[in-house]
């Protein structure tokens, strides 16, 4: 299966889930358009908090669909857009890629990977035992954050379900994606 765009979703307030959207208007080095973590510096309230001042590295945060089925093979029933993401995504493995990745979306808009979504409280909320499902171990005991990835927008556009996602690798050394 080709990659594409699986769910939209957007919410114009701090909350832990977004709203089901039939497109997704992005804007260059800021993110969703009506969404509340657009901006060019951080927008999200804990980092805001800390420094206002910081690049926003976090403008739209992608989820494959494929963890929900994980999740549901678990017990937790999970939906698109429930656990924040902009963008759900089907048939890529996001967390296998590297820092720096460019994920052509649609006709015109190009997101570049940044880092990987740090799980908070909030998921716990959310729905018990759902932190412990997206936070594992690796064969050497090192922390796999499952709960999706964040990234900037290089080039605006507007981004529908189905749309087809093609992935650029960076050039040169490729560095995992670090929590950001």
């Amino acid at each position: 299966m080709s990659p594409i765009v699986f769910a939209l979703h957007k919410d114009h307030a701090h909350r832990f889930s977004k709203q089901l959207a039939p497109s997704l208007v992005l804007i260059k080095g800021q993110g969703i358009e009506g969404d509340a973590h657009c901006g060019v510096t951080v927008q999200h309230r804990s980092r805001v908090a800390v420094d206002p001042t910081q690049p926003n590295l976090r403008q739209v945060h992608l989820l494959q669909a494929e963890l929900f089925d994980e999740l549901a093979g678990r017990g937790l029933s999970v939906a698109p857009g429930q656990m924040g993401e902009n963008i759900t995504t089907r048939g890529i493995d996001l967390l296998s890629l590297p820092q720096g990745t460019k994920l052509m979306i649609g006709a015109e808009a190009i997101v570049e990977l940044t880092g990987l979504r740090n799980p908070c409280w909030q998921i716990e909320n959310f729905l018990p035992g759902l932190l412990t499902a997206v936070l594992d171990r690796g064969p050497e005991g090192q922390l796999i954050r499952k709960a999706g990835v964040m990234g900037v927008v290089l080039a605006g556009g507007e981004v529908k379900p189905s749309d087809q996602i093609r992935i650029e690798l960076p050039q040169g050394e490729q560095r995992p994606l670090e929590r950001v």
